[in-house]
C-alpha cells in the first residue's frame, strides 16, 4: 500500500521557528514529527510513501533520505510553487497509482494505530476519513457523522488530517492551487465519505502553545 505525507506547507503560526526548520522536522519525544509518522505507516503494512515539499525541502531530504532506514521506499514530490493540498495531492498521483491510499498532513500526532484503517473507503465512498470529537484547541469542527458516514458539515468532529483516498476523489482536476476540502466538501454533498471516529490522543500543531501541550503529553525521548 501508498501513502503520502503532506509536508509542502510553511507553518507560519510556528514561527519563528518554522524560518528554520520545516514543521514536519520539529521534534516530539525526541524525534522527528515526520519520523513518528513515517514509522506509523511502516508499522501499517505501507511500503512506498509520496512526500510533497517546498518549504525548506532540503532539509526534509537530507533527513529522511531514500526511506531505507525505515523500510520504506520515499518519493518526493517538489512543488516550485505551493499547491496546497489538493494541488499538492494531484502533483503527486502519477507516483500514488491507481490503488487508495493513505494520506497523512505533515503536522498531526496521535496514537492512533493507522492498522485500523480500512483498506479502502465504504463502497460507494470516494474517501474515508478518521474524525474525532471537536477539542478544545478548535473553535469550529468540521463535519457530523453516524453509521460510519460523514453525513454532512458541522461542529460535532474535526478532521484528524488521517484518510483513505480513491485517486478517483480528484479525477479531473488539474495540477493547480486548490484545497482538499473542496473536494471533500463536494464528495460528501454526494453522500460519498466514509469515516470512524477516534476519541484518543490527537492534535495538530498549529500554534508553539499546542506544541508545547503536545511535548508535555508525549514526555521524555523514547
Amino acid at each position: 500500500m501508498r501513502a503520502m505525507i503532506l509536508a509542502a506547507g510553511r507553518g507560519e503560526r510556528l514561527r519563528p521557528l518554522t524560518d528554520r526548520m520545516p514543521k514536519p522536522l520539529v521534534e516530539v519525544a525526541g524525534r522527528p514529527l515526520i519520523e513518528h509518522q513515517l514509522s506509523w505507516l511502516r508499522r501499517a503494512g505501507v511500503d512506498t510513501v509520496v512526500i510533497n515539499l517546498h518549504h525548506l525541502a532540503a532539509q526534509i531530504v537530507a533527513a529522511l533520505g531514500d526511506g531505507s532506514r525505515f523500510g520504506l521506499q520515499i518519493i518526493y514530490s517538489h512543488e516550485a510553487e505551493l499547491l496546497e493540498t489538493g494541488g499538492g495531492i494531484v502533483k503527486a498521483l502519477p507516483a500514488l497509482g491507481d490503488a487508495p491510499f493513505v494520506l497523512i498532513n505533515g503536522d498531526i500526532y496521535t496514537d492512533f494505530d493507522l492498522a485500523d484503517l480500512p483498506a479502502e473507503p465504504a463502497p460507494g465512498c470516494d474517501a474515508h476519513l478518521l474524525l474525532t470529537p471537536k477539542p478544545g484547541f478548535r473553535a469550529e469542527g468540521d463535519f457530523e457523522a453516524a453509521a460510519g458516514r460523514v453525513t454532512g458539515r458541522g461542529d460535532a468532529y474535526v478532521y484528524c488530517g488521517i484518510a483513505v483516498l480513491r485517486p478517483r476523489l480528484l479525477a479531473g482536476r488539474s495540477e493547480c492551487r486548490f484545497s482538499l476540502r473542496d473536494a471533500l466538501f463536494a464528495a460528501v454533498e454526494r453522500h460519498a465519505v466514509s469515516a470512524q471516529i477516534w476519541r484518543g490522543l490527537w492534535t495538530d500543531i498549529g500554534t508553539l502553545e499546542q506544541l508545547q501541550a503536545l511535548r508535555a503529553q508525549a514526555g521524555p525521548p523514547s
